[in-house]
């Protein structure tokens, strides 16, 4: 037993490994040994630095530790190379052998994938190309006609003459005083429901008559014509809202009339006849809809308040240099639209769509954030959903609905719904929306350039065929982006031009016949 352990041990036979055997059983053995070495954590590893290297998203993720700890063998003999022995397959995946498409996938830029991943690069791409064309756009109209501002863009000694409309403005705060005295008396049972509607169609029709004859009587600039007609249907919208609320109200409330789901504790307290601090806080408030009370905010920020004051002035200013500098120049030196050629037409619309473009988001900025952020945040109102998110609108009936949400707010409250309710079909509802929004449009812009050629009312009810052609493609094509081509370029590119074209030659051609 002793001799036996003392006994050298055996030298090492190094034999070659067995040649597999030949025919089909060989093969369906080695491809047996192949999986299962392809199935160790070193195989794993190796395949998910090759999809990293070849761009593969499909590959196997790292092996876990445990499966690392178990293959510990595996692993050292993958980094020898296969070195370690004839059964080691872990760098298969490096093989011609081993199959590079795994799975079916789309290419990036197809309808189906377009979507699914960020194109932050293209997106540099076109801020890149937008400002190599503009500082060639900005270069040449400067080369052509100077610096064109002026230093009486804000004020000069003609804006003088405009003071009746000044006038005019300071005085049309009796109109809701008028109307909150009608409530009173409705309130009190001194006088009726009808007769208190009797006196709010007269209020409201004598406020936006009384705006439009000064405007007509003297002859004023476009712009305070147009700046006194914007708050005259401002002030006309927020009276219609006052009187209509009001009557809802004094019904619930004297008739016992039930409603058709529970009050929440707010709908309560906004069940409360008007006070002159409510109608005041309303006329200044950045909404259309009246109601007693709103959401308040607990306190005015004062620094981001002057931030965005700073900002306003800024693109306020910006405004005015767009207008001066780039739009004026075009449209002095073109000609009708509907007069000239159908070539220099298009070359003239395409001109101007791109400042007009700049323009039209200004004021959008401006207005819509700026201004009624500014008001909001002093008066502390709280709900400030004044947009949605209508740059990704897919059809024209979902861009009316996000731009312009105190409008579309006061829509749906006193005219859509209100038609709903005495029987009149969604798409008659829809329509009288339009119309009644396309004949402000049309005071708002011919009124104070004294003419009536109902470009306006015309653009806003063409939106309807537009919204059922935009409708249709997104049934059409799958809920893609088509309907929102559609928009920009017909709002963009090809509505607003042309009316600023229209309304201007028209404007010229009268102030030419009255010479």
């Amino acid at each position: 037993m002793a001799d036996t352990d003392d006994a050298p041990p055996a030298p090492a036979v190094h034999r070659r490994p067995p040649r597999p055997a030949r025919g089909a059983a060989a093969a369906q053995g080695f491809a047996a040994k192949l999986r299962r070495r392809l199935s160790s954590g070193a195989a794993a590893a190796a395949r998910a630095s090759f999809a990293a290297d070849s761009g593969d998203e499909s590959g196997p993720g790292e092996p876990s530790s445990s499966r690392r700890r178990d293959n510990g063998g595996d692993a050292s003999s993958a980094a020898d190379g296969g070195r370690g022995g004839a059964g080691d397959f872990s760098a298969f995946t490096f093989r011609a052998a081993a199959p590079v498409h795994r799975k079916a996938k789309e290419s990036p830029l197809s309808s189906d994938a377009i979507f699914k991943q960020s194109h932050a690069g293209l997106f540099n791409l076109c801020i890149v190309v937008l400002v190599a064309v503009n500082s060639r756009l900005i270069i040449e109209n400067l080369m052509k006609y100077g610096l064109l501002i002026r230093s009486g863009f804000w004020f000069n000694a003609t804006s003088l003459r405009d003071w009746p409309l000044l006038m005019c403005c300071l005085s049309l705060p009796v109109f809701p005083l008028g109307a909150f005295a009608v409530e009173k008396l409705a309130f009190n049972n001194l006088i009726t429901d009808a007769a208190a509607t009797c006196f709010h169609i007269f209020l409201t029709t004598l406020e936006i008559v009384y705006p439009v004859l000064v405007i007509l009587k003297c002859d004023s600039a476009v712009l305070s014509g147009f700046v006194l007609m914007f708050i005259a249907c401002i002030v006309w919208l927020k009276l219609v809202s006052f009187a209509h609320t009001n009557h809802d109200i004094r019904k619930l409330i004297t008739s016992g009339k039930k409603v058709d789901n529970e009050l929440t504790v707010a709908d309560i307290d906004n069940l409360q006849a008007p006070t002159l601090g409510s109608l005041t806080y309303f006329m200044m408030a950045p909404t259309l809809c009246y109601q007693p009370s709103y959401p308040r905010t607990p306190y005015v920020r004062k620094g981001w308040l002057v931030r965005q004051v700073i900002l306003y002035l800024i693109f306020t200013g910006l405004q005015g240099f767009i207008i001066e500098q780039y739009i004026n120049p075009i449209v002095v030196n073109s000609q009708h639209p509907l007069k000239g050629g159908l070539l220099n037409a298009v070359e003239t619309v395409l001109k101007l769509s791109l400042p007009n473009v700049y323009l039209w988001l200004c004021m959008f900025y401006c207005l819509f954030h700026l201004w009624l952020n500014i008001l909001a945040e002093i008066l502390r109102f709280g709900d400030r959903e004044f947009y949605k998110d209508w740059w990704n609108a897919k059809t024209i009936d979902e861009y009316w609905r996000k731009w312009n949400m105190p409008v579309h707010k006061w829509m749906l409250r006193h005219i859509y719904f209100p038609c709903i309710r005495n029987g009149i079909s969604k798409e008659v509802a829809a329509f009288i929306a339009f119309f009644v929004s396309a004949v402000f449009h049309e005071l708002c812009v011919a009124v104070p350039c004294h003419i009536l050629k109902f470009w306006a009312f015309l653009g806003i009810m063409l939106q309807i065929p537009l919204i059922i052609l935009t409708s249709y493609l997104k049934n059409k094509f799958n809920d893609t982006m088509v309907g929102n081509m559609i928009f920009w370029f017909f709002f963009c590119i090809y509505g607003q031009p042309m009316c600023v074209l229209l309304y201007y030659h028209d404007v010229m051609n009268r102030t030419e016949k009255t010479k």
